[in-house]
């Protein structure tokens, strides 16, 4: 059985938190987030941990105590310094660079494909081919990451499109390889 659930969240002295009724407000430097939480479970906040307990030991229960309690540990980092994703533009003639608050990426279509301002997530951009995605959700940041990486998702035969920074890909052979090897 695990015992994430039941381990303490350590605050930092720059985050606040308030809690009022079945939603906690954690609040920092990067800015604020608000979690609502089930009626089965319970926080209670002893000097800088938060501890997360149950109400009761159902299964569904145990499940969200775990849950809610990475939820709200993510939450606390997040605000105090945010999460990131690095994306990588790999390909000849493949670019991108930020227009205003949007991103213009160049990966091989008839156009450039702009990918607008989304709320709560910042974007940067690091030479013309590196994509840092920073924000204090760390769903949000993962999300966004994704829908980046889905407009050119990487070939498998020649290794171009857009990957995480340290993806490893697993180049196919095409058919010259194979009809030299037969």
């Amino acid at each position: 059985m695990s015992k994430v659930g039941q381990k303490p969240i350590i605050v930092p002295a720059t985050v606040t938190l308030d809690i009022a009724g079945k939603e906690i407000t954690i609040k920092g430097k990067e800015g604020e987030m608000k979690i609502n939480y089930p009626q089965s479970l319970d926080l209670k906040k002893d000097g800088d941990k938060l501890l997360v307990e149950r109400k009761s030991e159902n299964r569904e229960v145990r499940a969200l105590h775990g849950l809610f309690r990475s939820l709200i540990a993510n939450a606390v980092i997040g605000v105090e310094k945010p999460w990131e994703k690095r994306l990588e533009v790999v390909g000849t003639g493949f670019n991108t660079k930020m227009q205003g608050e949007d991103l213009v990426l160049k990966v091989g279509y008839s156009h450039p494909v702009i990918f607008k301002k989304q709320p709560r997530v910042k974007y940067a951009v690091v030479g013309n081919n590196k994509i840092i995605v920073t924000g204090a959700d760390k769903q949000l940041v993962g999300q966004i990451a994704y829908e980046i990486k889905k407009i050119k998702k990487p070939d498998v035969y020649k290794g171009k499109g857009i990957r995480y920074e340290g993806e490893h890909l697993r180049i196919k052979p095409g058919k010259k390889a194979k009809t030299a090897t037969a």
